[in-house]
C-alpha cells in the first residue's frame, strides 16, 4: 500500500499563492501516477490535476485551474506538489492527493489539507 500525507494548506488572501505537498511512503513512488482533487463544502469532490509516474509525460488539469495551478513531482523525495497561484475564494476546499497504478483507479488517498481563500 501507499500512504499519503498532504501539507501546505492554510489561509491566504485572494490573489495569493500556496504550494501543497504530498509525501508518499510504503511502496515505490515512481510506480504511481498521482493526482490532486478537492472538495468544497456541500459539493462533490472534483479533479484538479494529475501527473504521470515519471513526471515527464503530459499533465492534466481541470480547465478552470490550468492557467493558475501546476502539478509536479520529485521521485527522489517521494513527493508530489501542487503550486497554486492567483487563488480565488472559490478555490476554498479540502485538497487531497491520490495515487494510482497504471492502468487503474485512484485507490490511495491522503487525509486532505484545508485551503481557505479570503476575499
Amino acid at each position: 500500500q501507499v500512504q499519503l500525507v498532504e501539507s501546505g494548506g492554510g489561509l491566504v488572501q485572494a490573489g495569493g499563492s500556496l504550494r501543497l505537498s504530498c509525501a508518499a511512503s510504503g511502496r515505490t513512488f515512481s510506480n504511481y501516477a498521482m493526482g490532486w482533487f478537492r472538495q468544497a463544502p456541500g459539493k462533490e469532490r472534483e479533479f484538479v490535476a494529475s501527473i504521470s509516474q515519471s513526471g515527464t509525460g503530459t499533465s492534466y488539469y481541470t480547465d478552470s485551474m490550468k492557467a493558475r495551478f501546476t502539478i509536479s513531482r520529485d521521485n527522489a523525495k517521494n513527493t508530489v506538489y501542487l503550486q497554486m497561484n492567483s487563488l480565488k475564494p472559490e478555490d476554498t476546499a479540502v485538497y487531497y492527493c491520490a495515487a494510482k497504478e497504471v492502468p487503474g483507479q485512484y485507490n490511495y488517498w491522503g487525509q486532505g489539507t484545508q485551503v481557505t481563500v479570503s476575499s
